[in-house]
């Protein structure tokens, strides 16, 4: 970890969390320096908003590959934070790079969200996509 903010709490995978995992992966160093410049601007705003229990984006020994691991308390905050990101410097400077995510729910308790209704493109997945979830 090069300093990269990461935030968490002892109660985190509590039932009917929303957990993000996987990686970001830059096709070049051009899109690693557009990761870099918004990172930090991105990690803060995140971290400040309700719900969100863990954010990290680590660097790997690959210069173009970051980790990305986050938890929310509910598929309500999840969502918030995924339409904050789409109106963010981070989602105008980095959707096109590539990302390779698993999002889920963590077991326990039913999901309050009917099984009829609309839950989005990120609900219990994994997803290998240019520019979609953008956690």
């Amino acid at each position: 970890m090069d300093g990269t903010p990461t935030h968490g709490t002892g109660d985190e995978r509590r039932a009917g969390a929303v957990e993000l995992t996987g990686r970001l992966l830059c096709a070049d160093l051009s899109e690693a320096a557009e990761v870099r410049r918004h990172l930090s601007e991105h990690v803060a705003l995140t971290l400040a908003e309700p719900g969100c229990l863990r954010f990290a984006v680590e660097p790997t020994e690959d210069p173009l590959v970051w980790t990305v691991s986050e938890l929310f308390v509910d598929r309500a905050a999840f969502d918030a934070h995924q339409a904050r990101v789409r109106s963010s410097r981070w989602f105008d400077a980095t959707s096109g790079i590539a990302r390779d995510y698993v999002v889920e729910t963590v077991p326990g308790r039913p999901d309050p969200t009917p099984r009829s209704a609309s839950r989005g493109a990120d609900d219990d997945q994994h997803r290998q996509t240019r520019g979609a979830a953008h956690g």
